[in-house]
C-alpha cells in the first residue's frame, strides 16, 4: 500500500482543515516545498497536493506551488482542487503533476470528466469520490449531491476509471480513525478498484489494517502535522511493505 502524505494549499501556505470547513484553517508551514522535501527525505515517493483556493474558485490557482515542488523533488504528485477545464489540466500537467484528481467535475460535468479519461488515460485521472453519509459531496465539500457513493463509483469503473480517492468528510481532519466499514463495503462491491483511503487516519496501527483490507494507497494529513504518526514510522512502513 502506498503512503501518500497530503499538502493542502491556501494562499501558497500548507494548511489543514477539519471536515473541509475553511473556517477551521490551521497553517502548519509557510513553505510547502520545505514540507515536501521533508517527506522525500524520509523515503516518501508520493504526494497528494490539494489547491483549496482552486476548489473555491473552480479553476486552478496554486499551480506555482505544484511547479516548485515538482521541479525540486522527485515526488510523484497527484494534484486536485477546482480542476474544471482542459486548460486547468494542461496547466497542472505542464507544472509537473503526475496525476490529477477530479471530484466535483465528475458529478456536475461527467462528459468533461469522461473526455479526460479518453484523452489522458485512466492512469492519469483519479476519481475523487468524497462522501457524507454515503452521498457524494462537491465544491470543496461545500455542497452535497444526490448521488449515492457506491453506484457513482461503479458507473465510473464502467467508463474506465481505475484510481479512486474516497474521503469520508465526517472523519477528515478529526483524528478519530478512518471509515474502515465504508472502505470494506466499496472494496467488496467494486473488486477491480484501486482504492485510496483518505480522511481520519490518526494512528500508525490503522495503516496495516487498511493495507490488509486491500486499499491501494492511503492519504495521511493531519496525523503527520500533529505528530500522531511519526515520519520514522512511515519510513519503516514503506521499507517493510
Amino acid at each position: 500500500m502506498r503512503i501518500i502524505p497530503a499538502i493542502d494549499i491556501i494562499s501558497g501556505k500548507c494548511v489543514r482543515l477539519s471536515k473541509g470547513d475553511y473556517a477551521t484553517k490551521k497553517i502548519y508551514n509557510e513553505n510547502p516545498l520545505e514540507v515536501a522535501k521533508m517527506f522525500e527525505a524520509h523515503g516518501i515517493k508520493h504526494l497528494h497536493l490539494v489547491d483549496l483556493d482552486g476548489a473555491k474558485a473552480s479553476h486552478i490557482v496554486n499551480y506555482r506551488v505544484l511547479e516548485t515542488i515538482a521541479a525540486n523533488t522527485s515526488l510523484s504528485i497527484d494534484f486536485g482542487g477546482g480542476l474544471k477545464s482542459d486548460e486547468d489540466l494542461k496547466i497542472a500537467f505542464e507544472c509537473g503533476a503526475n496525476q490529477i484528481t477530479g471530484g466535483s467535475i465528475a458529478v456536475k460535468n461527467p462528459d468533461t470528466f469522461k473526455s479526460w479519461l479518453q484523452k489522458f488515460g485512466a492512469d492519469k485521472i483519479i476519481l475523487g469520490a468524497d462522501a457524507m453519509d454515503e452521498k457524494v459531496a462537491v465544491s470543496g465539500w461545500l455542497e452535497e449531491s444526490d448521488k449515492e457513493l457506491i453506484p457513482f463509483i461503479q458507473n465510473y469503473l464502467k467508463e474506465g476509471v481505475s484510481y479512486v480517492i474516497c474521503t469520508d468528510i465526517s472523519k477528515d481532519g478529526m483524528l478519530q480513525g478512518p471509515s474502515f466499514d465504508l472502505y470494506q463495503k466499496i472494496l467488496n462491491e467494486t473488486t477491480t478498484i484501486k482504492l485510496i483511503a483518505s480522511g481520519g487516519i490518526s494512528t500508525y496501527d490503522e495503516l496495516p489494517k487498511l493495507a490488509e483490507m486491500g486499499c491501494e494507497g492511503t492519504i495521511v494529513g493531519k496525523a503527520i502535522y500533529e505528530h500522531k504518526i511519526s515520519m520514522k514510522q512511515l519510513e519503516n512502513f514503506i521499507l517493510n511493505n
